[in-house]
């Protein structure tokens, strides 16, 4: 392992507001270029009007850019947002983020969404949502510390360019003994020399003991993110309960949430299957129905598509019950244990192939 150093460049200390009904009614703003650090209120009639992660998103969005800005200005914003639902353990996918840009693809505003921590850490550490402008001159991380109630933003040198290893080295250099309790959000080096580049948001898996990430895949947001120089987003949080969004009515929600899991639990083995194989059995599907994007969206099918469908991972899988949330019944977040790559930077070494990419278990 390389060395690495992350240095201090700005620290904002703030005081984190209880959640009430799922929300803290404030926002976190990142300017990377000036750089600047600020913390900003939510009225009730934002509130009202843009409900949830996908409104607060564009409402943050929509107020930081004009007419003429292009995804690669200083001035287009990345931001993140949970939710009023997001971050409760019983209710199946809440741990998803919704992230929004103005597309590298487009030009036009993009959101997409995605699973792992980040999201709900980010509300508990106080804040409904996050926006960033801005570019930096050199690899910069911004640190959300909800226990300490802090906000840094640090130059970094060394990381690793890869995303696996990248999240593993800020999980050990955050986590302060508890890996569970980091998400790191990054961009690998493939973000950096195309216009389709996704981001990565982990969360840690304790069976297997590393950080995993799940992908927003939508649009060219990780090409965004490259672009103005971030290296990686991470926030600290602690527990988790029912309690944590104290929300309006805690015997209703959970009275919803036991029925939506049975109904998944029942239901799942006889429909789509995501806790066995995920969404490899959309592969098939969109393969007979001429949906599926081969040689980039020129055919809609591909006589060897079942090769990456549900008969070959359901024996491939690791077994278990993998979820990308705390408590999320639909646990679609699967992987392949000691798989040896031909080709590649992993070549010849065993990994662990997960559904969104590479990490090594261990070298022969």
């Amino acid at each position: 392992m390389s060395d690495y150093e992350l240095k201090l460049v700005k620290t904002l200390e703030y005081k984190r507001p209880e959640v009430n009904k799922g929300y803290v009614d404030q926002t976190l703003y990142v300017n990377i270029t000036d750089p600047d650090i600020a913390i900003r209120p939510v009225d009730q009639k934002t509130k009202d009007v843009f409900i949830g992660g996908k409104g607060y998103d564009l409402w943050l969005l929509w107020n930081a850019v004009d007419p003429t800005t292009r995804w690669n200005d200083a001035q287009n914003a990345i931001c993140i947002a949970s939710g009023p639902m997001g971050g409760t353990p019983i209710y199946p996918g809440s741990g998803k983020s919704i992230v929004t840009t103005l597309s590298p693809l487009t030009g036009a505003a993009i959101d997409s969404n995605v699973g792992g921590y980040f999201g709900p850490y980010l509300k508990f550490s106080g804040f409904d949502a996050m926006e960033i402008q801005g570019k930096a001159s050199e690899d910069t991380v911004i640190f959300i510390d909800g226990i300490e109630q802090r906000v840094q933003i640090l130059s970094a040198s060394g990381l690793p360019a890869n995303s696996y290893e990248l999240s593993t080295r800020l999980t050990e250099h955050f986590a302060a003994g508890k890996p569970r309790g980091i998400s790191v959000v990054s961009a690998g080096p493939g973000a950096e020399n195309t216009l389709i580049g996704c981001l990565n948001f982990t969360w840690y898996d304790v069976k297997r003991k590393r950080a995993r990430y799940k992908q927003a895949g939508r649009g060219g947001i990780g090409t965004v993110f490259a672009d103005k120089g971030l290296k990686a987003l991470v926030v600290r949080w602690d527990s988790v309960t029912a309690d944590s969004n104290n929300p309006a009515d805690k015997s209703t929600l959970k009275d919803v949430a036991k029925s939506y899991s049975r109904e998944i639990v029942e239901l799942d083995p006889k429909q789509n299957e995501m806790a066995r194989i995920g969404t490899t059995h959309l592969v098939t599907i969109m393969n007979d129905h001429d949906l599926l994007p081969t040689h980039n969206f020129r055919y809609g099918s591909h006589p060897q598509a079942p090769n990456l469908g549900q008969e070959v991972y359901r024996r491939l899988f690791d077994p278990g019950f993998d979820g990308c949330w705390m408590g999320c019944t639909v646990a679609c977040s699967h992987g392949i244990k000691d798989f040896v790559p031909l080709t590649g930077p992993f070549k010849g070494h065993k990994a662990c192939v997960f559904m969104n990419g590479f990490s090594v278990c261990s070298r022969n």
